[in-house]
């Protein structure tokens, strides 16, 4: 399922996500803005894993004294649609 998340609390404004609906695996991650480098490094990572395991790894990362980051809000939006 492709779905476009919109982030909170971070530089990244959005995240294009694609998870296969039957197997839970994330086919494709894509952030808008951010951290180019770190956010494409994260979405290469995340490619064929998972989602509630890629979820387990990144909750709760924080990015200096936000209470979020890119990785968390990947994982707050990954949570969202395998809750779908």
């Amino acid at each position: 399922m492709q779905t476009i998340y919109e982030t909170k609390g971070t530089c990244s404004k959005a995240i294009m996500l694609d998870v296969d609906d039957a197997t839970g695996v994330i086919n494709n991650v894509q952030f808008v803005g951010g951290c180019a480098g770190n956010t494409a490094g994260i979405s290469q990572l995340v490619r064929g894993m998972k989602a509630e395991d890629v979820i387990s790894r990144l909750e709760g990362v924080r990015c200096g004294m936000k209470p979020t980051s890119c990785p968390d809000q990947l994982a707050t939006a990954l949570r969202q649609v395998i809750q779908k």
